[in-house]
């Protein structure tokens, strides 16, 4: 849908005015899973696919929510915009207003707002983010309250944790705040310094594949591996003095693996570990114009999903599976949360329409889903568009 497209629907249900748009990205991480909540490295980029957020101010002290994609519309005083709605899609924006409001701020005018999104929900290319970060940007320049893009990304992720109820990293937010057209964001979770690396693929596309079997994070296995990690730092700790899995080197964690007797917080803080490893590898590898090799720790870094991390299932693995055996496809993997959604994977020029051909005929045959395909582009993160 286009911006003046929008616009006319926003008119159609507001009536006529100066209207105010902003959009924020989805994101699609090359390498670097369940690493960002562990204070580890991710390297995702922004896609040029999200969530578009409609705006004007009114003196009425209400603010209005409604969606073109996603049903259930809400008015709510604008005293009340620290205050859960429950689990409809409207608790994301207003967890975003709440963070606001909890550094003192307030709002002296109302609002009517039309939110619209092209990324798949459920699908792990993080939508919710998207949805978060284009409401704090929003909100950040109609109000004029000045704060920065890294800190409006810790306010998504707050609203996430508090009113969507996930223990989610920084990750997803960071990208969408930070992105920037071709370009991926090496990121430490833990410190919050990034770099934004060149993403140059002669000859070879980045291709999104939905399994169209959402992915849940609240069904509470997202919060399950956070507190296994957790656990698996506590084991740790009387050997080595840590906080977090990202603390702790590959070398060194081979040293103390045994110290952890659960065998199940063992894996998991294998995956984490390792994963961090193959992301700086990987990061490397990409500057230096080795594709196949970043494509191999793609490939190690969904293995290590799959039997360590346990957050792949049958949908995603198949999709690997089935990719990894076309000719042209360098490396492939699951992304984002796991449990259902996306895989990506680095594919040739002349191996895409192949691919999404055979893989989707093998994967629908093999799982009885009909999956669908994104070539994806690179793009900037949440914006001001007019």
């Amino acid at each position: 849908m286009t911006t003046e497209q929008l616009k006319e629907k926003f008119i159609e249900r507001y009536g006529s005015g100066e209207v105010k748009g902003y959009f924020s990205p989805g994101r699609v991480n090359l390498i670097g899973e369940h690493t960002d909540y562990n204070g580890g490295f991710v390297f995702p980029c922004a896609l040029s696919f999200g969530i578009y957020c409609l705006i004007r101010t009114t003196d009425r002290q209400t603010v209005r929510f409604a969606s073109l994609d996603m049903p259930f519309e809400a008015e709510v005083k604008v005293e009340d915009l620290n205050k859960s709605i429950g689990k409809e899609w409207v608790n994301y924006p207003i967890g975003v207003f709440a963070q606001f409001m909890k550094k003192g701020l307030s709002f002296d005018l109302g609002a009517d707002l039309l939110f619209y999104g092209d990324v798949p929900t459920g699908a792990g290319l993080s939508s919710s983010a998207a949805l978060e970060v284009a409401t704090a940007v929003m909100i950040n320049d109609v109000y004029g309250f000045g704060i920065d893009r890294i800190e409006l990304a810790l306010m998504g992720q707050k609203a996430e944790h508090e009113f969507a109820l996930v223990n989610c990293g920084i990750m997803d937010q960071f990208v969408s705040a930070m992105g920037k057209k071709d370009h991926a964001v090496f990121l430490n979770c833990d410190t919050l310094a990034y770099d934004l690396i060149p993403v140059i693929l002669d000859g070879v596309k980045i291709v999104i594949s939905n399994t169209n079997s959402p992915h849940k994070l609240d069904s509470g296995k997202y919060n399950e591996r956070v507190a296994e990690c957790q656990a698996a730092v506590k084991a740790i700790q009387p050997f080595k003095q840590i906080a977090t899995l990202g603390e702790i080197s590959w070398d060194e964690f081979l040293k103390v693996e045994d110290k952890i007797e659960n065998p199940t917080v063992r894996n998991r803080a294998r995956h984490v570990v390792s994963e961090i490893q193959r992301t700086q590898d990987a990061v490397k590898e990409l500057k230096s114009g080795n594709l196949i090799r970043f494509g191999e720790l793609m490939n190690g870094s969904h293995d290590s999903l799959r039997d360590d991390y346990e957050v792949t299932g049958i949908e995603l693995d198949t999709m690997v599976d089935e990719g990894r055996k076309i000719n042209g496809v360098i490396g492939s993997r699951m992304t984002g949360g796991g449990f259902g959604g996306c895989t990506v994977s680095l594919v040739k020029d002349e191996s895409v329409d192949i691919f999404i051909q055979q893989v989707g005929l093998n994967y629908e045959q093999k799982t009885g889903i009909k999956p669908l395909f994104y070539v994806a582009e690179i793009g900037d993160g949440g914006k001001r568009l007019f």
